[in-house]
């Protein structure tokens, strides 16, 4: 069985959008729920609005491996249940959601690597002057680096078609 538990939401957006964005977060949560049942697996679920999307995260004991296994290798398992979350939000609402889902603090671990990642290309892009080409990424991953590139005061860009689709930093 999971708990559900209920973050603050953040300032940000108007009454309207807050309560649509509860609104997604507690039909992921509930979908989720059941598919944790279904896979007898343990997990609370927190919900949250972060920015302009609601966020649902699943956390399990510290103990228990099993929800790595809804993570998979590299987070694709993590990303494929983030669209059928999605899809059924969309069922739902009628609305297309963009809702982010994470497991087991995965994708809480993969933002604080890519934004340190993008912080080091930044300091290299200012020390040589030259563009740093960074290797293919998924569209969670190309923002969070932009925006520690953002962050350190210079500009990037995404190039390539997906999936080879890639960040450069580019020099001031």
């Amino acid at each position: 069985m999971s708990d559900v538990n209920t973050g603050t939401a953040s300032d940000s957006g108007t009454p309207a959008t807050l309560t649509r964005l509860e609104q997604e977060g507690e039909i992921a949560a509930d979908y989720l729920e059941g598919l944790l049942d279904i896979a007898d697996l343990d997990g609370d679920i927190d919900m949250d609005v972060e920015g302009e999307r609601a966020s649902v995260s699943i956390i399990g004991d510290s103990a228990s491996r099993d929800l790595n296994k809804l993570v998979g290798r590299d987070g694709e398992v993590l990303e494929a249940l983030q669209e059928l979350t999605r899809l059924a939000v969309h069922r739902e609402t009628g609305e297309r959601s963009r809702l982010m889902l994470d497991i087991a603090g995965f994708r809480a671990r993969k933002r604080a690597e890519l934004a340190k990642l993008g912080a080091e290309a930044a300091a290299e892009a200012k020390e040589t002057g030259l563009p740093v080409k960074l290797d293919p990424m998924t569209p969670f991953e190309r923002k969070v680096v932009h925006d520690a590139v953002a962050a350190a005061g210079l500009t990037s860009e995404s190039e390539g078609e997906e999936p080879q689709r890639r960040v450069v930093v580019l020099p001031a």
